[in-house]
């Protein structure tokens, strides 16, 4: 029996690790459907080095500052490992859309050796490792402050340091002409790739799947997150028609992904109707982070910041909201301590960068 259940844990970290790096595919449709046409080769370059470049760093000693030697424990500590290492991934894969289309890629890949290696484990640590901030009380289920607001911190840093894109700005109006997105088709793609590999990002955080409230457990997150993406990829569309009389499929896209960011923290307690609303309201909130960034001129290709950063903070604090034994405030704090910490790391980091090497190329 005992063995029976070590298989069934150990394989569901398996094979939900490997959906959630098959999201390193839909980061990479979607962000080289959304930059223009003469980026598509160098993001997709970003995103297979990238996704490279944190599997080794978090292997060299990610892992072990986030939760100690990989060891077997009621699954295969190896299968463990795989199925943390594709989160830190994910986290890097979130950066490389907000920095698209000038940054240089050597930094690049250097920042993400160091995020892999110290950043996300460092503050990971904290609350899945079971340091100070799981002793709050802070709760993040699968990671909407632990994963996504982590890459988005680390990419608002970024393109503050960078700055946007030539042309991108002028006159206080956000220029459109010239920067047209290469293919919806491709970005649609990544989009749909994205969601299917989000049940394995949150169905395989139950962690174990060795008794019948464990898979009662996993149905109910994989129901929760598909409702969550459902209702914001439907609130977006009604947002656009209503502000901008037309739907826009990069707002109904990165709707979808904004409901799936919001639930990630709380798929686990929630209702269905709780977590449509949850989602609705990511939407609502990415809708407007978008002209947002905009209007202080932080230049974000892809709306990544309005996905992760803003859905993934909103996610965070929505566990206090809907789930009773969670305090409100304590989930405040992580994400301000998660926060802060990320942000100024990454800030000092991209910052030597820059004034060694350099960070921008011409664009």
């Amino acid at each position: 029996m005992i063995d029976i259940q070590y298989i069934l844990s150990s394989f569901l970290l398996l094979i939900s690790g490997a959906l959630v790096m098959w999201m390193a595919c839909g980061f990479s449709m979607l962000e080289a459907g959304l930059v223009r046409v003469r980026s598509v080769t160098s993001i997709l370059k970003k995103n297979v080095l990238l996704y490279s470049t944190a599997c080794i760093a978090f292997m060299i000693g990610g892992y072990s500052i986030m939760y100690g030697p990989i060891v077997d424990g009621g699954s295969s500590g190896a299968a463990n490992f795989f199925f943390q290492v594709v989160f830190v991934a994910t986290a890097a894969s979130i950066i490389s859309g907000t920095i698209a289309e000038r940054m240089k890629l050597w930094p690049f890949i250097f920042f993400v050796g160091i995020l892999s290696l110290f950043i996300y484990p460092i503050q990971g640590s904290w609350t899945w490792g079971g340091g100070f901030l799981s002793e709050w009380g802070f709760s993040d289920f699968a990671g909407s402050t632990i994963v996504h607001s982590v890459g988005g911190w680390a990419a608002l840093a970024g393109a503050i340091l960078l700055g946007a894109r030539k042309g991108r700005y002028e006159n206080g109006v956000v220029n459109q002409k010239g920067f047209e997105p290469s293919s919806l088709a491709l970005a649609t793609l990544g989009t749909f790739i994205l969601w299917l590999g989000w049940f394995g990002f949150n169905g395989g955080s139950q962690l174990a799947m060795a008794s019948m409230t464990d898979i009662n457990a996993i149905s109910q997150v994989f129901t929760n997150t598909n409702i969550a993406a459902a209702a914001g990829a439907i609130v977006a569309a009604i947002l656009s028609q209503l502000l901008y009389k037309s739907v826009s499929l990069t707002l109904v896209l990165n709707g979808a992904l904004a409901g799936l960011v919001s639930i990630t923290a709380g798929p686990d307690y929630s209702t269905m109707p709780i977590a449509a609303l949850i989602g609705a309201i990511g939407a609502v909130l990415m809708t407007i982070a978008v002209p947002m960034f905009d209007r202080f001129k932080v230049d974000d290709p892809v709306g990544a910041l309005s996905v992760h950063l803003v859905a993934g903070i909103w996610g965070t604090l929505a566990v206090g909201v809907f789930k009773p034994e969670v305090s409100i405030l304590t989930q405040l704090q992580g994400v301000g301590v998660i926060g802060a910490f990320v942000f100024i790391a990454s800030f000092i980091l991209w910052f030597i960068l820059k004034k060694t090497v350099g960070i921008r190329y011409a664009s």
